[in-house]
């Protein structure tokens, strides 16, 4: 499942003229939005393991193909941060909603137990897969 969701995630990153950590960092940027956090560029590079130059290439990249754009924070005027541009957010919607319809629909068969089960494991991968590291 993880080499298929990898080469599924290539594909939308060569479709789009992006590298593949281009789509991580599209990813990142979207959950911290749902979570209602800001993503500064620090922050970006962190959690995807980049110095600050490979960041900075990074987001310059991603400006250009006019993915993200970089505004000042609401809470601290005199931090930047950075947002994924609804263009970005549509062509992900295109390209992995079906992909999400349909796990979605997958997922609607199983019951309480089932749902927990399937959590369960998935949240002791992750984990063993962060430990690991």
């Amino acid at each position: 499942m993880t080499v298929e969701l990898g080469l599924h995630s290539a594909r939308f990153a060569q479709r789009n003229g992006m590298h593949p950590t281009d789509v991580r960092a599209l990813i990142a940027l979207m959950d911290a939005a749902r979570a209602g956090e800001e993503m500064t560029a620090g922050r970006l590079g962190a959690a995807l393991g980049l110095n600050s130059a490979g960041t900075t290439a990074l987001v310059d990249r991603l400006e250009r193909l006019g993915h993200v754009r970089r505004t000042r924070s609401e809470r601290d005027r005199r931090k930047v941060v950075v947002e994924v541009s609804e263009r970005a957010v549509g062509l992900g919607r295109d390209f992995f909603g079906p992909l999400i319809d349909r796990s979605v629909e997958l997922l609607r068969g199983y019951d309480e137990r089932e749902l927990a089960a399937v959590r369960g494991f998935l949240a002791g991968v992750r984990d063993a897969a962060a430990e690991s590291s």
